[in-house]
This record gives C-alpha cells, sequence and structure tokens, in this order.
C-alpha cells in the first residue's frame, strides 16, 4: 500500500481568520453565461420587488421634489406626508399611489438586472484577488455599474417621473401647462401620449454639455429631438457615482463586519451553512434582520451623499412640463436656491429616508437569497 503525505483539505473561511477578512469567492465562472443570466434574473426580480414596497411613498416623493402646485403645499414635515397621502386617496383613489408604476418595473427589471450583472463583472475586473479589495476599487465598481444601467434605462426613468407628476384634478394656476383635455380621462391612453408629448418638445439646450448640443445640431429634427429623454442626465451621472457607489461600498463594507469573529454567532445563519455548488462553497448567508440592516444602512449612506443632485435631476426631468424653463443644473440649481434656499436642495428628504431604508434593505436581502436559491 503507497502512502500519501497528509495533506489538511479543510478550508479556513475568512470568518475564523481576520475581523474584516472576506469569505471565500465563488469559484464559480462568473464570466460564464450561466452566471450572468442568473445573476440578471436575482437583481431584476430584487429591483422589482423593492420597488413595488415603496411605490405609494415614490410617487409622494415625486410630487414633493418636482414642485407639483397641487401638493407643494405638504411638502417639508412628516405630517405633509400623510396628508399628501389623503389627498392623493381623495382625487385618485387607492391606485393613484401607483400612477406610473407599470412603467417603474418595465424600466427597473433591467436597470436592477443590469446594474448587479455590471457591478459583478466590473467588481471582477477590478478586483481579481482579496489583495485588491479597497474602499476605492469597491466604490469604483458601483460606480461604474450604476452608470452602465443609468444610461439604457434612463428614458423609462423620465415617462415615470411624468406620469407620476400628473395629477387627475389640476388647479386653476396650473391649466397653463396641461389642458383639461389630458385629464378627461386620467389613465386611457396615457403612456402613449405622455411619450408623444416629450418627443414634441422643444429639444432641450444644455450650454454646459456640448455633446447634447452637438446632437442637437447635427441630426435632424426628428431625431434630435430624442434627446429629450434624457433630460436631467447630467445631475443624473453626476448623482450616481456618490449613490451607487457609496451604496455598494457602505453595504460590502458593514457585511464585512458583519462577519466578523466578534459577531458572527449572532448575525450568520447558521441553520442554512455554506451550500455546494457545481463551483465549491459559498459563503453562509446573514440572518434576515442582519441582511436587512446592513441593507437599509447603505441606504440611508448613500441617499444623504447625492439627494441633492436627485432634487435637481427631477426639476430638469419635468422641465419641459413647464414650457421649458429649466434648461440648465445651474439655471435649475439657482432657481431651487431662489425659492427655498439651502433647504430646497433637501425637500422630501424625510421621506427618501423613509422610502429608501426599506427599498435599499429589501433590494440586497432579495437579491442576495435569490442568488442562494439560483445557486451562485
Amino acid at each position: 500500500m503507497s502512502l500519501r503525505p497528509i495533506i489538511n483539505t479543510t478550508k479556513v473561511h475568512a470568518d475564523d481568520t481576520t475581523p474584516f477578512e472576506r469569505a471565500p469567492k465563488d469559484m464559480l465562472d462568473k464570466t460564464s453565461v450561466e452566471y450572468i443570466i442568473k445573476t440578471g434574473l436575482a437583481g431584476g426580480i430584487a429591483g422589482c420587488s423593492a420597488k413595488t414596497l415603496i411605490a405609494p411613498l415614490d410617487r409622494i416623493k415625486i410630487l414633493f421634489q418636482t414642485g407639483n402646485p397641487v401638493y407643494k403645499k405638504y411638502s417639508g414635515s412628516m405630517g405633509g406626508l400623510f396628508r399628501a397621502a389623503g389627498a392623493i386617496y381623495r382625487n385618485d383613489g387607492a391606485i393613484g399611489f401607483f400612477q406610473g408604476h407599470s412603467v417603474t418595473l418595465l424600466r427597473v427589471f433591467p436597470y436592477a438586472a443590469i446594474k448587479f450583472v455590471a457591478y459583478e463583472q466590473v467588481r471582477r475586473v477590478l478586483i481579481p484577488t482579496n489583495e485588491h479589495e479597497t474602499a476605492l476599487r469597491r466604490l469604483l465598481s458601483g460606480s461604474i455599474a450604476g452608470l452602465m444601467s443609468v444610461f439604457i434605462t434612463y428614458p423609462l426613468d423620465l415617462i415615470r417621473v411624468r406620469l407620476a407628476f400628473e395629477t387627475k384634478k389640476p388647479p386653476v394656476e396650473y391649466m397653463h401647462i396641461h389642458h383639461k383635455d389630458h385629464y378627461h380621462d386620467v389613465r386611457k391612453g396615457r403612456l402613449v401620449r405622455v411619450v408623444g408629448e416629450i418627443y414634441k418638445e422643444h429639444p432641450i439646450v444644455d450650454r454646459h454639455f456640448f455633446l447634447i448640443n452637438w446632437i442637437k445640431k447635427t441630426l435632424p429634427p426628428s431625431l434630435s429631438s430624442m434627446t429629450n429623454f434624457y433630460r436631467g442626465f447630467i445631475p443624473t451621472i453626476m448623482g450616481m457615482v456618490p449613490y451607487a457607489g457609496v451604496s455598494f461600498l457602505a453595504h460590502d463594507v458593514i457585511h464585512d463586519i458583519m462577519r466578523s469573529k466578534y459577531i458572527r454567532a449572532y448575525t450568520v445563519d447558521s441553520t442554512k451553512g455554506p451550500q455546494n455548488t457545481v463551483s465549491g462553497k459559498r459563503r453562509t448567508p446573514l440572518n434576515t434582520w442582519a441582511q436587512l440592516l446592513a441593507g437599509g444602512l447603505a441606504g440611508m449612506v448613500s441617499q444623504t451623499s447625492s439627494y441633492p443632485l436627485e432634487v435637481v435631476r427631477r426639476r430638469m426631468q419635468v422641465g419641459g412640463v413647464n414650457n421649458g424653463q429649466f434648461v440648465s443644473m445651474k439655471e435649475v440649481a439657482m432657481k431651487i436656491w431662489s425659492e427655498r434656499g439651502f433647504k430646497g436642495f433637501y425637500v422630501g428628504l424625510s421621506i427618501g429616508f423613509v422610502k429608501i431604508v426599506p427599498m435599499v434593505a429589501c433590494s440586497f436581502y432579495v437579491y442576495e437569497r435569490t442568488k442562494f436559491s439560483l445557486g451562485i
């Protein structure tokens, strides 16, 4: 009988080494079609679940951010949130809380799918080993993933905001913006009508963004009008760097803390254990409360860092409704400052926290659990 050297094949998990070392990564080839499809599916399901959860709050927040005349008086306080909700219910019924939500889901599924797939792929390139895993690389991975996803799905987001901005019964002072015919049947053909209105608006002009101006001057009018679907795109890009980047960074860091040897006995779901896959072992998922807490805290940090640019973006997106009055980031920012000062850039932030915490928590939770169920 031949003698073989005794080799200890037991894998030591990161949970059993240094406090903040990550667990071994899944050995599944992340460039494979199987991994990409499953990641996209998990991301899309997570995004739709999270958006559906907070759809009513999202509608109210958009009405506040865009300065809708009917609901502007309710903004600025938590009590106004409930009064605005009551007004929506009286005017449009329960379905009013989900106005524009169908477009939201059409946008969110590909957006979330692309974002999570892009994050995994960009992260694979920027962080090939544990030695490369730094805060800056994590931040860049999330930021690049966010930029890629928002560029592809931005027109759908603009349409969603326009749908949410509308109210069934406009006040007298608002009649110059929308004719009564627009509200004759608030649900019939709204999507087609709004798309047509955006397309027919005067093409946007932003003297600070040469690319849009070049497209407008170079292409025929029928094609240059497509730039209308990218109103507010520049502040969106600028806002995506802190939002997506900080969101993924904060989530990863909090995960590291949750898995540290000091508290893992309370945060790691030991009932599931590392599950064998075709590629090896995956790390044990966190407990439900720990996973939700990690996502919620990540949402709070990312929302605070990017909220002013989000307010500017929303105003630019509905600028065409106001006869194209707002044409650049600078003008929108100055308008907000003249109306409400510094506080104007944080209008609806309290609602934003109420919305973002459960949304991001739900998104990361569903994503992680769906990935676990799909075996990746």
